[in-house]
């Protein structure tokens, strides 16, 4: 009987530990204890951090809330495309670094019953679209362009009211909005104008410069050929002013007799220079 008693007893005990289960909730984190039936079915408690918690994974399920910065990135592939209150269309692949509100964990997963990622694709990315297309519709494509600043600080006021009232709250938000592309092609064929006007006008100036330097130099040689004519005439007018006078001397000593001439007489010598 004992022996019987002693059997049960261990069999019972195996069955207890076989089916209860433990799970440690890691720092940084709330968790959720979930009663799967019975009249207490649903949200049953929180607990924080610290701990192993034990349950039966037959009637129970622990879920796991992280209450540090998550960062979603929406690619190319899962960008928008929102309108403009004319209709043109911008792409937006936004960034959202945003946290749960550690004590709304139970009001969350009482509303959604989904762990966090399929919230993040379910509700957030339908509350960042929303706060998108809302914003947008006060915005033509011209006025939201030359007012980015002003448009992304009212896209993130609406999305922050969104999340906050559902128990999460944003760090940090990057709308990456992209232009339509006829104001691309519009911009880039300003720019282009832009370039080609300083270019030609560069080119005058470049064009002018050079003209101007031409016109100096032209000037500078034209000058230093008069200079050098100029020299060269007065070196021509002395050489023969000096020509005329050791000519005159020359003949003086050629056609002079030697006598010494006397007093009111001319000498034969400019007699003979005369001839």
């Amino acid at each position: 009987m004992v022996k019987q008693i002693l059997t049960a007893t261990v069999a019972f005990v195996a069955v207890v530990v076989l089916v209860m289960s433990c799970e440690r909730i890691d720092a940084g984190h709330v968790g959720v204890k979930v009663n799967l039936y019975g009249s207490q079915k649903g949200v049953d408690g929180i607990t924080e951090v610290t701990g192993m918690v034990f349950y039966n994974p037959l009637t129970t399920k622990i879920y796991e809330f992280p209450t540090y910065v998550q960062h979603k990135e929406y690619t190319e592939s899962e960008s928008f495309t929102i309108n403009s209150k004319d209709g043109s269309e911008f792409q937006v692949s936004p960034i959202v670094n945003y946290q749960v509100i550690s004590d709304k964990v139970p009001f969350i997963f009482a509303k959604y019953r989904r762990n966090l990622e399929q919230i993040e694709n379910g509700f957030l990315k339908t509350a960042v679209y929303d706060a998108f297309r809302i914003a947008t519709n006060g915005y033509t494509a011209d006025s939201l362009i030359s007012n980015r600043e002003g448009f992304e600080l009212k896209v993130r006021s609406i999305l922050e009211r969104q999340l906050n009232e559902e128990g999460f709250m944003i760090q940090q938000f990057t709308s990456n909005l992209v232009y339509p592309k006829t104001f691309v092609d519009a911009i880039n064929a300003k720019n282009n104008a832009v370039q080609q006007a300083l270019k030609a006008e560069n080119d005058v100036k470049t064009a002018e410069a050079n003209a101007k330097i031409k016109v100096a130099t032209a000037e500078g040689n034209a000058k230093a050929m008069l200079t050098n004519a100029k020299a060269e005439s007065e070196a021509y007018r002395l050489k023969q002013q000096t020509l005329t006078t050791l000519l005159i001397q020359q003949q003086f000593i050629e056609k002079w007799d030697g006598k010494l001439p006397v007093y009111g007489e001319v000498p034969q010598l400019f007699k003979n220079i005369q001839k």
